[in-house]
């Protein structure tokens, strides 16, 4: 089993119309052993800017602190928040200089940029970048959820059409899972407001 797939993970984000969805599981286990059922993988970086970590648990903890830190030092320097392509550039920065002991972690950035306009991107453990206009994917569902969002996904979705098709194909991809799942936790962000849901899942 490979150190990414020890604890199980699956993320998601997607792009809407001016606003963007992310979403995780809530599963944290030890291999095929669940130790817990509230496990937070996304944080959030400020207000339009969200992160989750996939990989292992430790690490993505890890690396959270460390991001959280450097935003902070950006924004005592520059008097403003890092754009989203500012913030996976850094994140790209600090796995790659770590490229020869790495983070075991698969970042998912979703963010709104100038004008709204909304930016997503995922990246390996070593900060290789892969930018998407619809919708990335990461964590040990990764391969479900690349096939239930290709078929799921629309151009353009209101915030209340993209929080049901990211529910749906989170749900649908963790099923198929057996290291990822127990309920879900998905993020709708607009210009002018963050919704935060819990959704409930198979509990086995």
């Amino acid at each position: 089993m490979s150190i990414f797939e020890y604890n199980g993970s699956a993320l998601v984000a997607m792009v809407g119309k001016n606003c963007f969805a992310i979403g995780s599981d809530r599963r944290l286990g030890v291999q095929l052993q669940t130790i817990a059922t509230d496990f937070q993988r996304i944080f959030q970086i400020h207000d339009r800017l969200f992160i989750g970590l996939s990989g292992l648990g430790s690490d993505a903890q890890t690396l959270y602190q460390r991001l959280v830190f450097r935003h902070k030092l950006y924004q005592l320097r520059e008097e403003r928040d890092m754009k989203p392509e500012t913030f996976a550039n850094l994140v790209s920065a600090i796995l790659y200089e770590k490229r020869f002991g790495p983070y075991f972690c698969q970042p998912v950035i979703a963010g709104l940029g100038d004008d709204n306009k909304p930016f997503i991107c995922t990246m390996d453990s070593i900060g290789a970048k892969e930018l998407a206009k619809d919708f990335v994917v990461a964590g040990t569902a990764s391969e479900s959820l690349y096939g239930a969002c290709e078929s799921m996904y629309k151009p353009d979705l209101e915030p209340e059409e993209l929080f049901e098709t990211v529910s749906q194909a989170l749900q649908a991809s963790v099923d198929r899972d057996c290291l990822s799942g127990w309920g879900g936790h998905v993020y709708i962000v607009t210009p002018t407001e963050i919704k935060e849901h819990i959704l409930k899942g198979r509990m086995d």
